[in-house]
């Protein structure tokens, strides 16, 4: 698809159930929803954001821009009003999407999200550094060096195996396949606007949010879960299921758990929204 200042998307559909368009994390990574299995009531709208995976390799990478890609998808695949999942960066792009198009997101499933605020990197990286255990040095390694494609991919396997409470190397591994490389300056820039932004006025936001929410979470997830407990406290219209013993990726670990846990919510909340 082609967007309106004319960046080629790469987006599929697949499924024939009701419609729920994903929001993968990043930013700077590609679409890893090949996993999500959320039964066949649903069809998955997938798409690889701006910038990354099989879409095309230029900006802008705003949060103006990246929202305004989100309703693109959503048109392109002829859809007036659906539900948004979105996972770890991509749950604040849905969250951010909701907030400027409320009147086109029937629901919002926010999953592994990391909150309004940023005060949560410090505990997350002490968590990062003992999850890894005696794997950390050599990530530490090849963070600290010019990397070949070879290293980018090992690099990003010994950080996501941290994601994961069980078999995290063979689930990385899953995640790195295919392997796209790394949009850094999409990651860099989007980075650095969220941090710009304050909590207090994203609360202020959320608060007249009416957009019906599901928060999901890990309770085992490296990315400390009280992060999300202002968004929790903001929305008018959330519930929130926390599941023990999962890491980062739930549908993962805890598949049967997370399937029910978005379909009981879709059918019991998503035509209340207004």
């Amino acid at each position: 698809m082609i967007t309106d200042d004319g960046r080629e998307l790469w987006t599929s559909a697949s499924g024939r159930g009701e419609p729920i368009l994903c929001c993968h994390g990043g930013p700077g990574l590609w679409d890893m929803f090949g996993t999500l299995d959320l039964g066949p009531r649903f069809r998955l709208l997938r798409w690889d954001q701006r910038g990354a995976g099989r879409s095309e390799p230029r900006g802008p990478y705003t949060l103006d821009r990246m929202v305004a890609d989100v309703d693109a998808v959503r048109e392109w695949h002829g859809l007036d009003r659906v539900p948004v999942l979105g996972h770890s960066w991509g749950a604040h792009l849905g969250l951010l999407y909701a907030l400027a198009r409320p009147e086109r997101v029937s629901a919002l499933v926010y999953v592994s999200g990391v909150g309004l605020g940023h005060d949560w990197h410090a505990e997350f990286e002490r968590n990062f550094e003992r999850v890894l255990g005696d794997r950390h040095p050599r990530w530490a390694e090849l963070r600290a060096m010019e990397r070949d494609e070879a290293e980018e991919r090992e690099l990003a396997v010994l950080q996501w195996t941290a994601d994961f409470v069980a078999e995290g190397s063979r689930r990385a591994e899953a995640m790195a396949t295919p392997w796209f490389p790394l949009n850094y300056e999409a990651n860099a820039l989007l980075s650095e606007e969220m941090r710009a932004r304050p909590e207090e006025e994203l609360i202020s936001a959320c608060r007249s949010l009416r957009v019906p929410t599901l928060i999901v979470d890990g309770l085992a997830d490296n990315r400390p879960r009280w992060a999300v407990d202002s968004l929790e406290h903001a929305l008018p219209s959330v519930t929130r299921v926390r599941l023990p013993g999962v890491g980062h990726v739930p549908w993962l670990e805890a598949p049967e758990e997370f399937r029910a846990a978005v379909a009981d919510f879709l059918d019991g909340r998503a035509d209340s929204s207004p």
